[in-house]
């Protein structure tokens, strides 16, 4: 038995509907009414700049200034907020400063430096 036959072009309305187009999302504007969080890097004595650096270079793409700079920071203020985010991408990059790795340039460097991640006040 043959299918049926399926109907070109729109299904026709029904009397008393109205069709509306769709309407498109736009994500930054969802994004732009997500909660944002701080991911904040913690200071230790077991990390050199250079690793500081070079982490930040690679999580988080910023330049070499940009990465000296937040080292500065984190080291005379012993914090510093790397990335403000969505929850899900806070977490992602708290995470992955937390998979880095020791630093080889000092032995005793027992693994990854600390980070966290805080809701941004509301306000």
């Amino acid at each position: 038995m043959a299918e049926p036959s399926k109907p070109n072009g729109p299904a026709p309305e029904q009397p008393g509907t109205q069709v509306l187009p769709e309407k498109k999302t736009d994500t930054s504007e969802r994004n732009q009414h997500a909660p944002l969080y701080h991911v904040i890097l913690h200071n230790d004595d077991l990390h050199s700049y250079h690793y500081v650096i070079v982490m930040l270079m690679q999580l988080f793409g910023m330049s070499a200034e940009k990465a000296y700079e937040h080292a500065v920071e984190v080291d005379t203020r012993e914090v510093t907020i790397v990335a403000t985010t969505t929850l899900e991408r806070a977490e992602l990059k708290r995470d992955q400063i937390r998979a880095f790795g020791p630093d080889p340039l000092i032995p005793k460097s027992p693994g990854s430096m600390s980070a966290s991640i805080e809701p941004v006040p509301q306000g």
